[in-house]
C-alpha cells in the first residue's frame, strides 16, 4: 500500500502549484498524495497555469480565505495562506492521517507581511513540537547539517558554545551513527581560526567535538576544518557529511553541486518532513516556461516513501 503524503502546497504566488500539478501523475505511482489547497484557489491556480487538475487529485478544503494569484508578488494574503497550509499539514501528520508531509516553497517575507514570527519551516516546527528540529540538506553524496539557519551573520558567534554545540552534535549522532562512519565539522573562521589570528571560536567547537567523541567512544566528528578547503575533491572522498557553522557556508558548496536535485529535511521531529531543496521561484511563476525543474521535489517525495 502507497504512503498518504500531506503536500503543503506553498506559496501560490510562486511555483509550488506548478510543480504539485505537472507532476502528480509520476508522484502518484510513488506515495498517495494529499494536497493543502483550498478548491476554488486550485481551479483558480489551475486556469492561471492552464494546466488541467488531474481526477485523481484530493485536495482538502477549509486551509484558508482566498484571494487573488499574482505571479511572483510578494503578499500578506500568499504568506498567510502558505502558513496556514503548512500548519493543517503537520497536524494531519500529527494526528496519524498522513505518514508525513513535503512541504513546497514559502515565501519568508510573505510571512512577515502576514504576521507569522517564524523565520521559516524548521524554526516554526521547533515551535509546534517543542524539540530541537535541525535542518539537513542534501543529495547524492553530500549532505549538510546546518547548526544555524536563518540568522544575521553578526548573530552566529554567541552560539558558538560548547553548551549549545554538543547537545546539537548528539541529536546527529544518534540520527546518522548507522548511515556514516564519520562527519566533517567545519571551523567559523577563516583558516580555522589560525590559532587565534583571525578568531577564537574553533576552541569552543573543538572542545565540543572532543567531549561527544569521547561520549561516544570514537572520532565520529572530526575537529573543525577549514572551512574553504573541506569540500575540495580530495575532502569529500573522505566526507559525504558535514556540520556547517551557518547557513550559507554549507550551502553555497552544496547548491553549486547539487542545485537541482537537493532536499529539505528536518530532523529530531515526532513527525517526518521533507521539502524541495529551493525558494518560490517568483521570476519564472505562472510563465509556462520549460526551465521549471521538478527533480527536487521528486526526490523529496522518494526519500519520505522509502523511509
Amino acid at each position: 500500500m502507497k504512503k498518504r503524503v500531506a503536500i503543503s502546497i506553498g506559496d501560490l504566488n510562486g511555483i509550488g502549484l506548478e510543480l504539485a500539478l505537472i507532476n502528480h501523475k509520476n508522484i502518484s505511482q510513488i506515495v498517495e498524495p494529499i494536497y493543502f489547497i483550498d478548491r476554488d484557489l486550485l481551479e483558480l491556480g489551475s486556469d492561471l497555469l492552464k494546466i488541467e487538475i488531474p481526477k485523481s487529485l484530493k485536495n482538502i478544503n477549509g486551509i484558508g480565505k482566498s484571494f487573488n494569484i499574482e505571479a511572483g508578488k510578494v503578499s500578506a494574503e500568499s504568506g498567510l495562506y502558505s502558513f496556514n497550509s503548512f500548519k493543517s499539514a503537520v497536524e494531519s501528520a500529527k494526528n496519524g492521517d498522513v505518514f508525513g508531509i513535503s512541504t513546497l516553497p514559502i515565501n519568508k517575507e510573505s510571512w512577515k507581511l502576514a504576521g507569522i514570527k517564524y523565520s521559516g519551516h524548521t524554526s516554526a516546527l521547533r515551535h509546534f513540537f517543542n524539540q530541537e528540529a535541525i535542518m539537513v540538506m542534501g543529495a547524492n553524496d553530500l549532505w549538510v547539517a546546518l547548526y544555524t539557519e536563518h540568522i544575521s551573520l553578526s548573530e552566529i558567534p554567541k552560539f558558538i558554545k560548547r553548551e549549545f554545540l554538543e547537545p546539537f552534535l548528539r541529536i546527529i549522532w544518534l540520527e546518522f551513527k548507522n548511515k556514516f562512519n564519520k562527519i566533517a565539522v567545519l571551523a567559523l573562521n577563516p583558516h580555522g581560526g589560525d590559532g587565534g589570528v583571525c578568531g577564537n571560536d574553533e576552541v569552543e567547537i573543538e572542545q565540543a567535538v572532543l567531549n561527544i567523541n569521547r561520549e561516544i567512544g570514537f572520532d565520529f566528528f572530526s575537529r573543525p576544518l577549514v572551512p574553504d578547503i573541506a569540500f575540495t575533491p580530495r575532502m569529500r572522498n573522505e566526507f559525504k557529511f558535514y556540520i556547517s557553522m551557518y547557513h550559507d557556508q554549507g550551502l553555497i558548496p552544496l547548491k553549486t553541486l547539487y542545485f537541482d536535485e537537493s532536499i529539505n529535511i528536518s530532523i529530531n521531529l515526532p513527525i517526518l518532513r521533507t521539502s524541495v531543496g529551493h525558494g518560490t521561484a517568483f521570476d519564472i511563476a505562472y510563465k509556462n516556461n520549460r526551465i521549471l525543474n521538478s527533480k527536487s521535489y521528486i526526490n523529496s517525495i522518494v526519500w519520505l516513501a522509502n523511509k
